[in-house]
């Protein structure tokens, strides 16, 4: 028996309440590690931070090497393209 579009639509509605709460724990958790780590206390351009942390992520998920042979291409603004400045 196939589900009426209403509940389908409310248990997507959970899925979405459940998605948001985990992605609060993990920024809660990824915030609370990098203030210990000194993160807080650094002036750095939110654009050069969430690079940092996409090189670093890669390293952890063995997807590149630890040293970067080119430089990110960079826009007018001297932000790197296509980052965004919420971190």
């Amino acid at each position: 028996m196939k589900k009426p579009s209403s509940r389908i639509k409310e248990e997507i509605a959970k899925l979405q309440e459940q998605l948001k709460a985990a992605e609060t724990r993990e920024a809660e958790r990824i915030g609370r590690i990098a203030l210990k780590a000194g993160l807080g206390e650094i002036e750095i351009d939110d654009a050069k931070l969430v690079e940092a942390l996409e090189d670093l992520a890669r390293r952890f998920r063995g997807g590149g090497s630890e040293t970067r042979k080119s430089p990110p291409a960079q826009n007018s603004t001297g932000s790197s393209s296509g980052a965004n400045n919420e971190a």
